[in-house]
């Protein structure tokens, strides 16, 4: 007697355990299972870049038009210089009241040819410039956007896009699929 209790006794505790043991948490699948979570071991991230640009205000000065400028100052000493020249030199022509005559024409004579020596070559043209801007984009270069997680969970290998870099180990939760529980 004392050896069908402790055969029985040992049946009903390996009974027990296989039917413990034939349903742990990680093989459950399908409707009604409760979700646990767990960790998985990363295998591989790889990180996804993008170009990133940003905004430069670029200014330059372009020509809008020309402008002429007339040294006046310079041009009235030149027909001064030239009158008084002129009036000299035809004071020193004439005889009598025809000296008179030939000192007025001497002076308007020398005052033309004053003003117009005076003028060759004084005016001077100026570009006009207007500044013109406008804002582009330049390459600042490349940031990562995403990263491409490969992840292993009790033998089977998963794929997800994370945010961040998990690290070595990945917290997941597991019902009828695995995915990250982060």
């Amino acid at each position: 007697m004392k050896r069908f209790v402790t055969t029985l006794t040992l049946v009903t505790a390996i009974a027990a355990s296989t039917s413990a043991l034939a349903n742990p948490p990680w093989a459950r699948h399908g409707y009604g299972h409760e979700a646990y979570i767990d960790y998985a071991r990363v295998t591989a991230v790889r990180p996804l870049y993008r170009h990133a640009y940003r905004p430069q205000r670029v200014c330059r000065d372009v020509p809008v038009g020309r402008e002429v400028y007339r040294d006046n100052g310079h041009q009235a000493a030149g027909t001064l210089l030239g009158a008084v020249i002129g009036g000299v030199l035809g004071n020193t022509v004439g005889k009598g009241d025809g000296r008179k005559a030939a000192t007025v024409v001497g002076a308007v004579v020398g005052g033309a040819i004053g003003n117009r020596a005076s003028a060759g070559g004084r005016d001077e043209v100026r570009t006009a410039y207007a500044r013109r801007c406008h804002t582009r984009s330049v390459y600042a270069g490349d940031r990562v956007v995403a990263y491409n997680v490969t992840y292993r969970y009790r033998g089977d290998i998963y794929r997800t896009r994370m945010d961040h870099d998990p690290g070595r180990r990945l917290r997941v939760r597991v019902d009828d699929r695995v995915r990250p529980a982060e």
